[in-house]
């Protein structure tokens, strides 16, 4: 072979070497994920469960928050290290983590007042010196922390007590409310850290909003279930859930600058077949029936310069909708009657169910771009996992989202709440082509149920997801469960590879000269 031939398959073989590598650690490296430990968090206080997981780099170990207080575990062994109450301020609905810093979301026993944010020192494990309590909105959900950890984001999902909703008045969408009326305002509050003090507080009371599901007030009705935030630190983007519509907030004015409605999705079209009936087996058909979005979990993500957001879509009305039926009370027949459907916004031949059993991708703007269509039922059918029980209302119910970047690939973890077993359904996203996304694999999670809250991490040169299950009835199949996915790629891999590159093109030019 001439000099400049092998010099030209030696170029080639770097190059294919390398992508195969990326590929390799990529996706193929997924399919030896593993679970490497479970814990069902014996010795805490009863009323304890598993629901929210952050990870603290600073001293590895594992935060989860649920109800009474947070479990602080070893993120190698599971192994439980010390238990922080917070009862007597309430009930912790969710932690975040940023540079040693544990911020915890801690609602009110009476739902109306609001709530507090508490911050916690991950090395001490006790509240930051000076101002460590910070007063927010009515039932403070979920937060997170800007990418570069400046601020806060707090979702006060601002749900009423059971009875404070008072009279409804009229049957038809949206609704007035009458006397005995006590919700309270939906609102986001942006907290800064260096002042550790609440900068904004933004409502959607007059928000310019189109193809919302509200039932009369926008202040009110709206209620902040999850905040997804741009790589930028600018924009928020939050999920309406209830109202089955995406805020977005802009967070240099702390303001929300628009409210847009999901749509529905349609049951009948290809690829979106459901299984619509608890009868012990499973069989997926096209339906004349509507499934509102109305996701949970979400997280964002940057392609070709444009920001993405993808959205776990379990569905979930107001706890005061209690207009829902089997579909038979308006007139379906067959695979439909059994089907659990709002009275409130269906009709004959016109049926509207909460969830769309799916995980889409939309653009900053709300529209949809990809969907999974039927994928997580059908997989979790194939996996043994599915529960018939479950299959009238909601499918599996896709709640948690995680997004992690394994070996140069995006791939998003989708926690599914209603399974025989634990279970996270996993997806590579095209970061050329988002439309092209497509299903990797199921982890199941041995003796777990029920699946809440995901984090993925980076620890000891390995990829790992942590899972917080909340379990059944009872705490049955509650705990925390850790998965080791793949390794970290070595910075010199990839390194040694491309200095052969230079080197071989080093020589091909001296060649040629």
């Amino acid at each position: 072979m001439k000099p400049t031939r092998l010099i030209q398959a030696l170029a080639a073989t770097f190059a294919l070497t390398l992508v195969t590598m990326s590929a390799a650690r990529a996706a193929g490296e997924l399919d030896g994920a593993s679970q490497l430990w479970a814990t069902s968090h014996a010795g805490t206080p009863s009323g304890f469960l598993s629901e929210i997981v952050a990870f603290d780099a600073t001293n590895k170990t594992l935060w989860v928050a649920g109800v009474k207080g947070v479990n602080v575990l070893d993120a190698r062994t599971g192994a439980s290290l010390s238990f922080i109450d917070v009862s007597a301020w309430g009930a912790i609905n969710s932690v975040a983590i940023h540079n040693g810093v544990a911020a915890f979301a801690i609602e009110a026993s009476d739902r109306k007042l609001p709530g507090v944010v508490q911050l916690y020192d991950t090395t001490s494990r006790s509240l930051l010196a000076g101002v460590s309590t910070i007063a927010v909105g009515s039932l403070p959900d979920m937060l997170t922390f800007t990418p570069d950890g400046s601020r806060i984001l707090v979702a006060n999902e601002a749900t009423p007590n059971a009875g404070d909703y008072g009279t409804r008045i009229g049957t038809t969408v949206p609704r007035n409310y009458g006397v005995g009326a006590n919700d309270p305002v939906g609102s986001v509050s942006i907290i800064d850290v260096a002042s550790r003090s609440v900068t904004s507080t933004a409502t959607l009371a007059g928000v310019a909003q189109s193809g919302s599901h509200i039932r009369g007030n926008t202040g009110m009705d709206f209620e902040p279930e999850y905040i997804a935030v741009n790589k930028a630190g600018t924009q928020a983007y939050v999920s309406l859930q209830e109202a089955n519509a995406m805020g977005v907030l802009d967070l240099q004015s702390g303001q929300f600058t628009k409210v847009v409605g999901l749509g529905a999705k349609d049951f009948s079209q290809a690829g979106n077949a459901i299984d619509s009936l608890n009868n012990g087996t499973v069989s997926f058909a096209n339906v004349a029936a509507k499934g509102l979005y109305m996701p949970d979990g979400m997280a964002s993500f940057q392609s070709g310069g444009k920001t993405y957001v993808v959205m776990a879509n379990e569905g979930d009305f107001r706890e005061d909708d209690a207009d829902r039926s089997a579909a038979s009370s308006l007139g379906a027949t067959g695979n439909l009657a059994n089907l659990r459907v709002s009275n409130t916004d269906s009709s004959a031949g016109n049926l509207f169910a909460a969830g769309a059993r799916s995980v889409s991708i939309r653009d900053a703007d709300g529209n949809l771009v990809w969907d999974s269509g039927n994928i997580l039922d059908v997989q979790a059918n194939l996996a043994g996992i599915y529960d018939d029980g479950r299959s009238r209302d909601k499918g599996v119910e896709p709640e948690g989202l995680e997004l992690m970047q394994i070996g140069g690939k995006t791939f998003a973890f989708i926690g599914l709440e209603r399974t025989t077993s634990g279970a996270v359904a996993v997806f590579e996203i095209d970061l050329l082509d988002p439309t092209k996304t497509s299903f990797v694999r199921m982890l199941t999670v041995n003796g777990q149920i029920r699946p809440e809250g995901l984090k993925g991490f980076a620890m000891d040169g390995m990829h790992y997801l942590a899972i917080a299950s909340e379990g059944g009835d009872g705490g049955v199949g509650a705990g925390t469960a850790l998965f080791a996915l793949a390794p970290v790629p070595e910075p010199g891999t990839y390194a040694m590879l491309l200095a052969g590159l230079a080197g071989v093109g080093l020589v091909a030019r001296r060649r040629r000269r």
